[in-house]
């Protein structure tokens, strides 16, 4: 599996936080679509069975935050795989579904691209 494969969904609420993660994974050979909340990353993922990851930040508005995010996908989308990132608290491991990993922000976008290609095998 390549990069141009996979489709990473972006759920972030600052927008240059947003644009400026997605627009580097792009140049990773990613396919990226955005979403500014939980409500949006769900109807993405009603309608997009090519998503494969999620990175989700923790703390933005609308319904859930990106904790119960992750835990909804988990339940509804058990193969796609999640990362979480915040800049405003540390997250424990049993904080999260099984198999998905926490970045404080600020992170390397770098690190990022590798942890998802890791992630995707």
């Amino acid at each position: 599996m390549t990069s141009a494969d996979v489709t990473i969904l972006v759920v972030e609420d600052e927008p240059l936080v947003a644009m400026s993660i997605a627009a580097h994974l792009r140049d990773e050979g990613f396919v990226v679509q955005e979403a500014a909340n939980a409500d949006e990353a769900i109807a993405i993922l009603e309608q997009d069975a090519r998503v494969r990851l999620i990175f989700t930040d923790i703390d933005m508005p609308g319904s859930m935050d990106g904790l119960k995010l992750a835990a909804a996908v988990r339940d509804r989308w058990p193969p796609v795989h999640i990362i979480v990132t915040s800049g405003q608290r540390p997250i424990a491991a049993d904080d999260l579904p099984d198999g998905s990993m926490f970045f404080a922000k600020p992170y390397h976008h770098a690190e990022i691209a590798n942890s998802m290609r890791q992630m995707l095998g």
